[in-house]
């Protein structure tokens, strides 16, 4: 699925939720589901910088996709990196560099965060977006 389809998937998912505590619940148990990032990874390298919560994330290049794992210390912040990884993991590089992550404003989600997980979400989009310039380089 490309990263628009999977967007989309997840603005439908959300519309069926009648108000934020029920968008939250489901938020957290996306984290819950989360594939777990091995604990090598779970390092200062790996470590997430602007995050309020402790976010690990660790990206490889396999084949022609990227796939991400991850974890974090905080359950809100874990849902939330679930999101982006099921949007952007299994992409191309490329498409990971270059995606419009829109689902975040048309499912309401940066306006129901605080101002420090908002930015928490942006340096988790921007480190998303990093790994996969870094792993266009490699695959060139």
């Amino acid at each position: 699925m490309s990263v628009q389809d999977i967007q989309e998937e997840i603005i439908s998912e959300f519309s069926f939720f009648g108000d934020w505590m029920e968008k939250y619940e489901y938020i957290i148990d996306l984290g819950k589901n989360l594939p777990i990032i091995d604990v090598q990874y779970k390092d200062e390298d790996h470590l997430i910088k602007g995050c309020q919560s402790q976010v690990w994330l660790q990206a490889e290049l396999k084949g022609d996709e990227v796939q991400f794992t991850a974890d974090s210390d905080a359950i809100i912040t874990k849902g939330i990196i679930a999101l982006l990884i099921r949007v952007l993991s299994g992409q191309s590089p490329k498409d990971i560099a270059e995606a419009d992550l829109y689902f975040i404003d048309q499912i309401g989600l940066r306006e129901h965060l605080s101002p420090t997980r908002s930015n928490g979400l942006l340096s988790m989009v921007k480190q998303m977006k990093i790994y996969g310039l870094a792993l266009q380089q490699v695959k060139s």
